[in-house]
């Protein structure tokens, strides 16, 4: 018997990004479950427990930074690798994410084969 693939989480508000990313993970072998905002993405972290998230960080209700910094302060999910994906691509920005507690940054439009490789990377380091 062979285990289950892992899932993703991926955190992000716009519909058409996040169903094309849903689509590419799930072509590559991904298990991906889906929240809209950070309060939505906090609550999926605590139930469902997910090998990675991808991290939207300009999101409604609650942006990613502070969803970040929160799951960090939380036991339960602080272990949890997340990925900040973002549109803004200046090094102070991959820093403020590296700050916030993401384990890695990707810049939007996605590099979709550079990201599998930062997936993977955080896999390993789980693993």
């Amino acid at each position: 018997m062979t285990a289950p693939e892992p899932t993703i989480l991926l955190v992000e508000d716009n519909e058409m990004n996040r169903d094309m990313l849903v689509r590419r993970l799930q072509r590559a072998g991904y298990r991906v479950a889906t929240a809209g905002d950070g309060e939505a993405a906090l609550i999926a972290m605590r139930e469902q427990q997910p090998a990675v998230v991808l991290m939207d960080m300009n999101l409604p209700i609650k942006d990613g930074w502070t969803a970040c910094r929160e799951a960090q302060q939380d036991a339960s999910i602080a272990e949890i690798p997340i990925i900040a994906l973002t549109a803004h691509a200046m090094e102070e920005d991959k820093h403020r994410a590296l700050e916030a507690g993401c384990s890695d940054y990707a810049t939007k439009p996605v590099d979709f084969p550079d990201l599998l490789t930062k997936i993977a990377a955080q896999f390993d380091a789980r693993h």
